[in-house]
C-alpha cells in the first residue's frame, strides 16, 4: 500500500526575486522536499495576479455556492489541493503587502474559506513567514508581535478552520544583510520543526 507525499504550497509576494523574502522562499520550498512533501510555488508577483476585488469576485452573501472569476478558481484550487500552506512575505507597514491581503481578499472568499459549517480548509496546517524590517525589541515593545500573532493565526487562519497554524517573524531583515546566511538557516530550522511536528488534532 502506497501512502502519497503530504503536499505544500509555498505563497511568496515579494517584487523582487532576488530579495531575501524570495531566498526565505526558496529555502522553505528545498526543506519541504528535503523532507517528503510535493512543492507548488505559487510566486504572486510572478505570475501577476491581480490584487483588486472585482465585481465577478466579489462575496454575496446571498449565494455561498456563487461561481467566482476562473482565476480565482484557479487558486482555490491550489489551496485546496495542499496538506500545508506556507506564506513567505515582507512585513510592511506592520501588517501584508497589499498584494498578499488582495489574494486573501478575492481568492480565500464567502463559501470556498468560510461560510460553511464545516469548513473547507479545516485539517490543513498553516505556516506563516515574516521578515520584519525592525529589530524584535522595537516590534516587542510596541506589541506588533502580538497584533500580526492574533491577526493572521486567529483572524484569517483560525477563522477558515485551520486550528493548526503559527507565525513566525525575522527581523532585522533590512539592516546590513551581515546576518542573512544565519536567517535563513534559522528559517529552514523553523520548516524543519514545523513539518517534524505532528498535526494539532
Amino acid at each position: 500500500m502506497t501512502t502519497e507525499a503530504p503536499h505544500a504550497l509555498v505563497v511568496l509576494a515579494h517584487p523582487r526575486a532576488d530579495s531575501l523574502t524570495a531566498r526565505v522562499a526558496a529555502r522553505a520550498r528545498a526543506r519541504l522536499l528535503a523532507d517528503g512533501h510535493t512543492v507548488d510555488v505559487l510566486d504572486l508577483h510572478a505570475d501577476g495576479f491581480d490584487p483588486r476585488m472585482t465585481v465577478e469576485d466579489e462575496p454575496d452573501w446571498a449565494d455561498r455556492d456563487k461561481v467566482y472569476s476562473a482565476e480565482v478558481r484557479a487558486h482555490m484550487a491550489r489551496i485546496e489541493a495542499a496538506d500545508t500552506i506556507v506564506v513567505v512575505f515582507p512585513v510592511w507597514w506592520f501588517g501584508l503587502p497589499a498584494l498578499l491581503q488582495g489574494w486573501i481578499d478575492r481568492v480565500w472568499n464567502y463559501g470556498f474559506a468560510y461560510g460553511r459549517s464545516r469548513p473547507r480548509l479545516a485539517g490543513k496546517r498553516m505556516l506563516w513567514l515574516g521578515l520584519a524590517g525592525y529589530s524584535h525589541e522595537h516590534f516587542t515593545k510596541g506589541g506588533w508581535d502580538d497584533l500580526l500573532d492574533r491577526r493572521l493565526r486567529i483572524g484569517i487562519s483560525n477563522f477558515v478552520g485551520i486550528e493548526d497554524a503559527h507565525v513566525h517573524l525575522f527581523h532585522d531583515t533590512v539592516a546590513t544583510g551581515a546576518h542573512d546566511t544565519e536567517l535563513l538557516t534559522s528559517a529552514e530550522k523553523v520548516i524543519t520543526t514545523y513539518t517534524h511536528t505532528p498535526p494539532t488534532p
